[in-house]
């Protein structure tokens, strides 16, 4: 087997452990949703209601369901790119696990805690963490020591610039939660606005 076409299971065995901890934090915040208990022979409109206070719950489990997939999505792309481990990997690529795996909590502090500053604070400093440790995984694996010969440069600027927009989209929702709690989480919606800006800098 030639050097160019043998497998590095180092490499390997990273993306699956990485894998594998995105997979469950991402299954583990449907179990922050309480079942609802009553009483045999409640009333139907009892249940509704009981489903109702549910409602942030719910909400959460949506919005940060989509806040890691996107992390995943990310982490995907670059190690697509990637050709060969690198020890220098390892730590950042720990964090940002550490992180995701703490997400269900933040996420139940903040459906139970709704529209209230710490509890947003908290959840849209966690994404920001978060984002910083993801723009530095994407960074080494993308970088010389990693990323295979035949990477397109426009395919690295890509995942460079798309790790970029996610830290400042965090950073708006985090500014958002300060002054105006109710509103935090719509901060991340700026994201697909800073990879435009980031395009057009990038690109300039």
């Amino acid at each position: 087997m030639s050097a160019t076409t043998k497998t590095d299971h180092t490499l390997e065995r990273l993306v699956f452990f990485s894998d594998a901890v995105f997979a469950i934090a991402i299954t583990l915040l449907v179990l922050e949703i309480k079942v609802p208990v009553l009483p045999k022979g409640s009333p139907d409109a009892l249940y509704w209601q009981a489903l109702l206070d549910l409602i942030p719950s719910f909400m959460g489990y949506v919005l940060s369901f989509a806040v890691i997939g996107v992390f995943w999505i990310g982490h995907h792309r670059a190690f697509a790119m990637a050709g060969r481990y690198s020890g220098r990997i390892l730590g950042w690529n720990m964090g940002l696990l550490c992180v995701i795996a703490f997400m269900p909590f933040v996420t139940a502090f903040d459906a139970h805690n709704l529209n209230q500053h710490v509890p947003g604070m908290v959840y849209c400093g966690t994404l920001l963490v978060a984002g910083l440790l993801n723009a530095a995984v994407v960074h080494v694996a993308t970088g010389a020591a990693m990323v295979a010969p035949e990477t397109e440069t426009a395919r690295i600027r890509y995942a460079r610039r798309r790790s970029l927009s996610v830290i400042l989209g965090a950073a708006s929702a985090l500014v958002f939660a300060y002054f105006v709690p109710r509103y935090g989480q719509l901060g991340l919606a700026t994201i697909g606005l800073w990879r435009r800006v980031l395009t057009r800098l990038m690109t300039a």
